[in-house]
């Protein structure tokens, strides 16, 4: 039998083992323990391979049938089914889900566009000068295609085919590539727009908004120390990650970035300024050279552009107060009204014996007759009296005089303001200083860029272009999705839509939109869904069977028993769940066990936006970790026969210590997660 097998097995014995062990004797055990034996139980038929979803429902279903039963059973069928029915209307009327067909949608038609192998190709053009260029490439290359769909899957799967030939024809170590492939593939579960945040926030009741925005950081701060992690190992071991040759490097320049370069220049905006004017480049069209100065000045163009946006930002005008000379209305209106006399302006209320009283009825009639005049409207209208000093005018009926001026300033005012006699002056607002930091800024943009185009030659330029129409098109919808619901322009659902749209428009301008292409995705789209439902509705069961049976209150007993700090109550947390990773996915994790754990943070002041960070960070080790590695599968469903199991396992350990370094960076430095949502959100 094969050694993962043994492995499997070893945890199911274990589990069992410990349950038997920890629970007592059937005659005492209370239904918290049946609870406990229950969520044993799950894990075991998981580990066996029966469907996560309905062994949740099953499961909850027979226990909460147990729980009722106990109580009442004349009524335990008929409140256990009133149970399953609750719960899968409160998840199908969960507004938040409503946002995962639509992202993993936009995921399958990035898939299908058949851009990851332009991606990769100029990914690692891009990056032929560093060490282990290859293994860089691909980490890049997955954590951008990852983030775009969302489908680790699909992108190990990929990156399999297309990046492990590669790197195992360039001289790579086996370990080495399939570690960089399988760790990579993984962000698209952290980085954002991602899933899993999703299900995190609807299952603890966390703002989504607000854990994309607190995962950014982290998700670019776990790529960037797996790309170090390369270029220090390649660099060390020159063996496992050797460099490319010039001959690998060169890039075939169009004839003419050649014509220029044998004029005598390699560099792209001077060679291409000389051939405005030169006469040795007539025969080339105005037309071209524009389109490739234009391209060349893009980044230039960007730069300024983003300060232009910071200009216009640091020196917006304060917002201008404009109450200067208008009276609040109650307070201190009669004192103005004792020095004013009924002819100042405004309406009086007709003089009346005992306060004010119903016109007569033929009165009222008369008065929608012919002789009707409608009252003036705009600032030459009267309002009448409100607020304080009105009602004091109802209750004292005082004479038309006082009644007339406590209106009288302010509509005075506001019809002098809107004479165009006027002679107020009105505040016009000025922009403020700009502050040193912006020139400073300004001068380390313009050294920055001088210095890139002094250095980026016709080659550079031929790398750029590669990278505008693989790279940027997808960075740009990225960005595009997740700046609206950072910036809460959009909400998640609503950005998924146009994230789904901008998956249309990269196939349709890539030509892979087709009816086979929409029929598959769509087919996907509702399996995935429905997968994520049901795993929804038996989640929501099994908490409910846990919480009757008195689980949860045996747990959070069992917990405060300890007299935890709240650190060591979270590096508990952390333990367990790298724990359960080995043996569960990350879908069972969140559904099964994070509402065991949510309702014990607020005893410890936890926030549950920085648990889930931390959880989310943690999740990435549950496709890496063995047996139930999911990334080592996809992989070797595709490698060389060479490649075993053994070989893709060994080089994944490597990067699940740098997620476990990570894990730690972003507890010691909470920053990472949470600078972002604190200033976009305070």
């Amino acid at each position: 039998m094969r050694r993962e097998v043994w492995f499997g097995l070893t945890i199911m014995a274990g589990v069992v083992l410990a349950a038997f062990l920890l629970l007592p004797p059937f005659e005492s055990m209370t239904n918290g323990h049946v609870g406990l034996l229950m969520l044993a139980l799950v894990v075991v038929a998981i580990m066996l391979g029966f469907p996560t979803a309905f062994t949740l429902m099953g499961m909850g279903m027979v226990f909460a049938w147990f729980a009722y039963q106990s109580e009442n059973p004349s009524l335990a069928v008929q409140q256990t089914l009133d149970l399953m029915v609750q719960r899968t209307y409160a998840v199908m009327a969960n507004d938040v889900l409503i946002s995962i067909p639509l992202f993993v949608f936009m995921g399958y038609l990035i898939e299908r566009a058949n851009l990851i192998e332009k991606l990769f190709k100029s990914m690692h053009l891009a990056t032929a000068r560093l060490p282990g260029s290859l293994a860089v490439a691909t980490i890049i290359t997955c954590a951008i295609f990852a983030t775009a769909t969302g489908i680790v899957g699909a992108v190990v799967t990929l990156m399999g085919l297309l990046a492990l030939p590669a790197m195992l024809k360039a001289g790579y170590s086996v370990q080495l590539s399939a570690g960089a492939i399988t760790a990579g593939g993984c962000l698209g579960i952290l980085i954002p727009p991602s899933v899993m945040l999703i299900v995190y926030g609807a299952t603890a009741g966390v703002s989504v908004v607000k854990l994309y925005a607190g995962a950014f950081f982290p998700g670019l701060m776990l790529a960037c120390l797996y790309i170090v992690y390369v270029v220090i190992l390649a660099k060390l071991k020159p063996k496992m990650a050797p460099p490319m040759s010039a001959e690998e490097r060169y890039v075939p320049l169009p004839p003419l970035a050649t014509a220029i370069t044998e004029s005598g220049t390699s560099k792209a905006l001077s060679g291409l300024l000389g051939a405005l004017k030169g006469k040795c480049n007539a025969h080339v069209p105005m037309g071209t050279l524009l389109g490739q100065l234009g391209i060349t000045l893009l980044p230039a163009l960007v730069v300024a552009g983003a300060l232009g946006l910071a200009y216009m930002q640091l020196t917006a005008p304060l917002p201008v107060d404009e109450t200067e000379g208008v009276q609040a209305m109650g307070f201190g209106s009669f004192d103005s009204a004792e020095d004013s006399s009924a002819g100042d302006g405004g309406l009086a209320e007709p003089e009346v014996d005992g306060g004010l009283s119903e016109p007569p009825a033929d009165e009222a009639l008369q008065s929608l007759g012919g002789d009707f005049e409608p009252e003036p409207m705009g600032f030459d209208a009267a309002p009448e009296p409100m607020g304080l000093a009105a009602d004091e005018a109802v209750k004292t009926a005082a004479p038309s005089a006082p009644a007339t001026t406590v209106m009288a300033t302010p509509t005075a005012q506001l019809a002098a303001a809107a004479s165009p006699n006027a002679t107020t002056p009105v505040a016009v607002a000025e922009r403020q200083p700009t502050p040193n930091s912006y020139w400073v800024a300004v001068v380390i943009c313009v050294a920055g860029l001088a210095l890139f185009y002094a250095f980026f030659s016709f080659a550079q330029l031929e790398i750029f272009k590669m990278l505008l129409g693989s790279f940027f098109p997808l960075a740009v919808m990225i960005m595009a999705v997740l700046g609206t619901i950072v910036f809460g322009l959009a909400t998640p659902t609503e950005a998924a839509a146009m994230g789904s749209m901008g998956g249309l428009l990269l196939a349709a301008a890539y030509r892979r939109l087709n009816m086979t292409v929409m029929r598959e995705s769509v087919y996907l789209t509702a399996k995935t869904s429905a997968m994520v439902c049901w795993l929804f509705v038996g989640s929501s069961i099994f908490s409910a069977a846990f919480a009757l049976l008195g689980g949860q209150d045996l747990v959070n007993t069992w917990v405060l028993s300890m007299d935890l700090t709240p650190v060591q109550f979270m590096i508990m947390a952390q333990v367990i769940i790298f724990l359960l990773g080995w043996p569960l996915e990350w879908t069972e994790i969140i559904v099964i066990f994070m509402p065991i754990f949510i309702p014990l943070l607020p005893h410890f002041g936890i926030d549950p936006l920085f648990f889930g960070l931390l959880v989310a960070l943690n999740l990435q080790t549950a496709f890496l970790s063995p047996p139930v590695a999911m990334s080592a599968f996809y992989l070797k469903g595709v490698s060389p026969p060479h490649v075993t199991l053994n070989q893709i396992f060994a080089g994944m350990l490597p990067f699940m210590g740098i997620q476990v370094v990570a894990i730690v960076l972003l507890y010691l430095f909470p920053a990472i997660g949470l600078w972002l949502p604190q200033v976009l959100y305070k």
